[in-house]
């Protein structure tokens, strides 16, 4: 079962400004939506999870692997489609093992991946980009459709843990529509930061970073939002 545990978490930019100082999260298998303040760290907490910065302190652990889809994905415009699916040197051993290659090295590259293409090419139907062959470059599509592009490389991936900043931007409505449903049939631990109320729409909880801490809250953004008013409500007497 995947999951994420980040334990006593603490990071300090270069210019000594603390961004985290014993932050703990647990999450399960399941959709939460990672809200907060512009500049509360969503973007760094989720590089850390990532394993692309290091902590200061603490812990984290990702069960599974982590995939991370970038808010300022940037695609080299010269890679087939293949090579951001991850699928292209299996497709070369394919090949050759089809042509009567019996040399080991093609089939240790193969593994146990025979159907690496059949599961690229779902990955991109799933997302409505069946039209783009694995031979084509990235230069050759869309802004929006290479944003699900590296979704789709997440599918064929299969992280435990699925990391998405900001995922919509640059998506027209049907491209919306299309990675809300694969969010919906993701398996494991999905963590999303987003302003679109749609997306938000559909997690299992919500986690609130403010202060360097985080709380959860079970629903979606509705019941979130509804949670804080009663907060409010209360304080005010």
């Amino acid at each position: 079962m995947s999951s994420l545990v980040v334990s006593d978490l603490a990071f300090t930019w270069p210019d000594g400004r603390n961004l985290f100082d014993g932050l703990d999260l647990a999450l399960g298998p399941g959709r939460t939506g990672l809200v907060g303040t512009n500049g509360s760290g969503k973007s760094t907490l989720l590089r850390l999870v990532a394993g692309e910065l290091r902590p200061t302190r603490g812990t984290v652990r990702v069960d599974g692997g982590p995939g991370h889809l970038r808010q300022d994905l940037t695609l080299d415009a010269r890679l087939r489609v293949d090579e951001v699916l991850g699928v292209a040197a299996v497709r070369r051993a394919l090949r050759a093992i089809e042509a009567g290659s019996t040399d080991p090295a093609d089939f240790d590259t193969v593994g146990a991946d025979w159907d690496a293409e059949e599961r690229a090419r779902a990955a991109l139907d799933r997302l409505g980009l069946a039209h783009v062959g694995l031979d084509r470059r990235v230069g050759e599509v869309s802004g929006g459709e290479a944003v699900l592009l590296g979704l789709a490389a997440q599918f064929v991936r299969r992280p435990g843990v699925l990391l998405l900043d900001e995922p919509t931007n640059n998506l027209d409505l049907a491209a919306r529509h299309r990675l809300r449903e694969a969010v919906l049939a993701w398996p494991g631990v999905l963590l999303v930061v987003s302003h679109d109320r749609a997306l938000l729409g559909l997690v299992d909880q919500v986690a609130e970073l403010r202060g360097g801490a985080v709380r959860l809250f079970g629903g979606d953004l509705d019941d979130y939002e509804a949670a804080l008013a009663r907060f409010r409500e209360y304080r005010a007497g």
